[in-house]
């Protein structure tokens, strides 16, 4: 993303419509990461709501990286977020019965919905790992600096979840019947 947080307005650009530029261009990419972090559609949009209002409010001090800095603060919400879950009931999911999508839909919808299923089995630091350096296409130093983590750390966590991700898509295509194909997931390719 080339948005920048304090550039801008030495450019002449105003902060406000600074920040709107930065949320059409990053908020799509943010939404993918919520949804990582959260596993749920409204989750998501609320966290990365939530997200951009406390970006916003410190907006002029943030520096070059006003992504890596709202990807942070959705993932301290999400922290925060589970916490609070952990002392509420569970809630259960939510299904639109009227909604019948294509086949191909239907293919790519559940595919995702495994994806995010054996993303969700992963350890909270290896969901935040994956959404930085695949949802959010960051390398490792900047997934390090987001996250407060060592690179090497940060590359431990990656091959991982990785791996852990490959074995749980496996036992999925076989539990499912469908044979994994030779490459396992396009969205599981290794990232150098």
């Amino acid at each position: 993303m080339g948005v920048s947080g304090n550039s801008d307005s030495v450019r002449g650009e105003s902060l406000d419509a600074a920040f709107e530029r930065f949320v059409t261009e990053s908020a799509p990419t943010l939404l993918r990461s919520a949804y990582v972090l959260t596993g749920d559609h409204a989750d998501a949009d609320d966290l990365l709501q939530n997200a951009l209002l406390r970006t916003l409010r410190h907006w002029s001090s943030i520096g070059t990286s006003p992504v890596g800095y709202a990807f942070r603060v959705m993932v301290n919400l999400s922290h925060d977020r589970r916490r609070a879950q952990r002392r509420r009931p569970a809630r259960a999911p939510e299904h639109d019965a009227l909604a019948v999508p294509a086949v191909d839909e239907l293919e790519r919808v559940l595919e995702r919905d495994a994806i995010v299923a054996a993303a969700g089995r992963l350890s909270r630091v290896q969901r935040e790992v994956l959404a930085c350096r695949f949802v959010l296409d960051l390398d490792v130093a900047q997934t390090a600096q987001t996250l407060g983590l060592p690179e090497g750390t940060v590359k431990s966590h990656t091959a991982r979840a990785l791996a852990r991700m490959r074995e749980l898509l496996g036992e999925n295509a076989t539990t499912t019947g469908d044979t994994p194909t030779s490459g396992g997931s396009p969205c599981l390719a290794t990232k150098n």
